[in-house]
């Protein structure tokens, strides 16, 4: 019988600590994944496949140099251990040729940590049966990716740490017949059939929007909401080392200012990372066990992430951050404006779905600056009016969530990453819809 994923780093384990030399210390992390992938065109299938895959991630530690490897598992038990043995000798070789790290900082408590989330995905007919009667006479692009994800961990000091977790997340546009496209997505743990049909009812309808005359604007600034999935591209932004304690301390944040006490968000904002309850693991690829932390408070800067070596170099305390710092499970509160009253409460100004290609124009300024993608309309009265050619925005983040924001959405969503770079990932964010008072539209 093939060996579970756990039982596959187990015996990588003990066989790793049998040939451990002494004065030798090590870290090793495990990633593994078993993914049902299907690709739609047209809502046909297109393209299916099964992606069943596990690498290990080595350090070894001697005389205060430490070095890593990673390799591929095939779930042979006999030449896994040989590929061990091949990357323990590598860097047995390697470590003599470096310099002392002078922030080497290893957690050398023997932490346990184990969890499992093992919620029923539906069989892949069933969705394929969905889409086949909701969408059929749809042009639906798009990638269905579920199946469990592993993390492991474990230190020569005794700490383990072992993560399981099922979840699927469906990606699609629904294209026009004019070449517009409006993009839409549902992830998540648990399936629920009406929860989709629901997604795809709204996308159906703005799809219906996009046939309506192209309305044309020009630069300016603008009343405009902000769907949880344009949400998540700013947010996407701030994860770029916005609460890093490293980029913080030499001044490469974008929240530098926040975090000095010199400026400050809407008392709306409050960001916190979330681990507990996440997709993500709760320990971190440097060997730490992860914390929920209130980032941002009422709008003002509160903690930051601090990796084991932040902590060495910067002299603070850490905090379960991996090692580029950056939130593993985003969570901006809600708000109370209902989601049923948007369109009223914005009244006339831009209805923006998705943003796209952000970059920041001024880092210590946190102004950012990107394109509108896919659905997005101009607003009169409550009504859609139609659909706004792609421009140009750029605003500071002081502005879109500060002294402009007007009101975060009550029911937020759960947005998972759709990377499947290498394997997929465990990144998630959990955001609102935001309505502001004005946005800079520069081209």
């Amino acid at each position: 019988m093939r060996a579970t994923p756990q039982e596959q780093f187990q015996q990588l384990l003990q066989t790793l600590r049998a040939a451990l030399r002494d004065g030798e210390q090590f870290t090793v992390g495990f990633s593994a994944e078993q993914s049902q992938f299907i690709r739609f065109n047209h809502a046909k299938v297109r393209q299916a496949g099964v992606v069943s895959q596990a690498s290990a991630q080595l350090r070894l530690v001697d005389n205060g140099r430490q070095a890593e490897q990673q390799f591929t598992l095939c779930g042979d038990a006999e030449l896994d251990q040989q590929r061990l043995h091949d990357a323990l000798k590598q860097l047995r070789q390697t470590l003599p040729l470096l310099a002392v790290d002078p922030y080497l900082s290893l957690d050398d408590s023997a932490w346990q940590s184990h969890s499992l989330q093992q919620q029923a995905l539906p069989d892949p007919a069933e969705v394929l049966a969905l889409v086949e009667r909701e969408a059929a006479e749809l042009d639906l692009v798009g990638i269905y990716a579920a199946g469990p994800i592993c993390r492991g961990f474990a230190s020569s000091f005794g700490a383990f740490g072992w993560h399981e977790a099922v979840s699927f997340n469906f990606d699609w546009s629904l294209f026009h017949a004019n070449g517009e496209a409006v993009k839409a997505n549902y992830a998540g743990q648990s399936w629920d059939a009406a929860a989709f049909v629901e997604r795809l009812r709204l996308a159906r309808e703005q799809l219906a929007y996009l046939g309506l005359p192209g309305v044309l604007l020009k630069p300016g600034s603008y009343r405009a909401y902000l769907t949880p999935a344009a949400m998540d591209e700013i947010a996407g932004m701030l994860c770029w080392g916005g609460f890093s304690a490293q980029a913080l301390a030499t001044g490469n944040s974008a929240l530098q200012r926040l975090y000095s006490g010199d400026a400050q968000l809407s008392p709306l904002v409050s960001i916190s990372e979330q681990v507990s309850g996440s997709l993500s693991p709760a320990f971190s690829d440097e060997g730490s066990q992860r914390q929920d932390l209130q980032l941002i408070a009422e709008g003002r800067g509160l903690q930051r992430l601090v990796s084991a070596r932040s902590a060495a170099e910067f002299k603070l305390a850490a905090n379960g951050a991996d090692s580029y710092e950056s939130p593993c499970a985003l969570s901006l509160a809600p708000g109370e404006l209902a989601t049923a009253d948007i369109l009223q409460r914005l009244g006339t100004g831009l209805y923006i779905s998705n943003l796209w290609y952000l970059n920041y124009s001024d880092l210590p300024a946190a102004r950012m600056t990107g394109l509108t993608r896919f659905a997005t309309f101009w607003v009169e009265n409550g009504e859609i009016q139609g659909p706004v050619s792609t421009m140009r925005f750029d605003d500071t983040l002081y502005n879109l969530l500060g002294q402009q924001l007007e009101a975060l959405t009550a029911e937020r969503e759960l947005i998972l990453s759709t990377s499947t770079y290498g394997q997929r990932q465990t990144g998630s964010s959990h955001l609102p819809g935001a309505l502001v008072k004005a946005m800079t539209l520069t081209l």
